[in-house]
């Protein structure tokens, strides 16, 4: 099966008076039809600037310096700004952590969804309504003919991000990408719209890279996992290797982090330490002086392992299964 997307040594890095931020520091990972590969890592790890990459909505000062990012073998680094914003909300789209990013709060709902058809889409506009419409009903909101005509503000946030989650739908995207998209929204909320995505992602065949930093969520959502750290992906997998048997110290560290793993009286398991500064990154592995297991030698470029098919990790000691 050929990738949807492939993303090959991919530098994203931002050029600011301080210093050269390296936010995206040579990741690869790839991602099918119909697949979910879960972004995982902890806050400033480069994973939305990663998405943001992709989708093509970096901005000065930040600048993608080397690597490729291959949509059906067609490298979108090298697509200018009117090649892309034809693909972009059409072919390839984006749900936002926050719902606000996507909708306008002066129009009304049918305003920007009729909009957001017809930009791509030569229609009438009682068709690209009807449209619109059938795509609120399909993330579950009730009344979708009356909820077209209200505001954004005279929606919920949970119903607000399922507008949104509508509009990135429309087209019925080849990738999909979603920055945290439930992390605002109450429990019971997010297990409803994760498993409306994971449908329309099995229904259409989208392929879709869930950025998050909550395990629980990937668990019962990815089929693949990419682990981010300072930048680059430290620990690639099957959503059930990576989960169950950690190779990378980190992964461990962040399975090892999640209340439920821990015994029911006992202090709270943690990381040590803090993500290092993108400015300053030390050299070797950038986790090492958070690492147990460091040792003298990770002061070099870790190389790449494959304890099994398929399952990778960047470091010198992996943790073993």
């Amino acid at each position: 099966m050929s990738a949807t997307l492939e993303v090959r040594n991919l530098r994203t890095h931002f050029f600011t008076r301080a210093g050269v931020v390296k936010a995206v520091d040579d990741v690869s990972f790839s991602v099918g039809r119909g697949e979910v590969l879960g972004l995982v890592g902890e806050s400033g790890s480069g994973k939305t600037v990663t998405g943001f990459s992709v989708i093509g909505l970096i901005d000065p000062p930040g600048r993608i310096v080397g690597g490729s990012i291959l949509y059906q073998g067609q490298d979108l680094a090298k697509l200018d700004e009117r090649e892309m914003r034809h693909l972009r909300g059409n072919r390839i789209a984006m749900i936002f952590q926050d719902p606000m990013m996507t909708l306008n709060p002066v129009l009304r709902i049918d305003t920007q969804m009729i909009e957001a058809v017809r930009a791509h889409v030569k229609t009438s506009k009682a068709e690209a309504r009807a449209r619109a419409r059938d795509a609120l009903g399909m993330v579950g909101i009730p009344s979708p003919e009356e909820r077209l005509n209200a505001y954004p503000h005279q929606f919920s946030g949970g119903m607000r991000q399922r507008v949104a989650i509508a509009i990135a739908l429309l087209h019925n995207p080849d990738l999909l990408i979603a920055d945290e998209p439930t992390t605002a929204l109450d429990v019971t909320i997010q297990a409803q719209i994760l498993a409306e995505v994971q449908k329309l992602a099995s229904e259409h065949g989208t392929a879709m890279i869930w950025v998050t930093h909550d395990l629980s969520v990937i668990a019962g959502l990815a089929d693949r996992i990419a682990v981010m750290y300072a930048g680059r992906v430290v620990e690639t997998g099957d959503a059930t290797a990576v989960l169950d048997h950690p190779v990378h110290p980190y992964t461990h560290g962040l399975i090892g982090s999640v209340p439920s793993r821990n015994k029911r009286g006992e202090r709270l398991r943690q990381i040590p330490g803090m993500t290092p500064s993108l400015l300053s990154l030390p050299p070797g592995c950038a986790f090492r002086s958070r690492c147990g297991r460091a040792t003298e030698s990770c002061t070099q470029e870790p190389p790449t392992s494959e304890p099994s098919p398929g399952h990778t990790a960047r470091c010198f000691h992996p943790v073993s299964a």
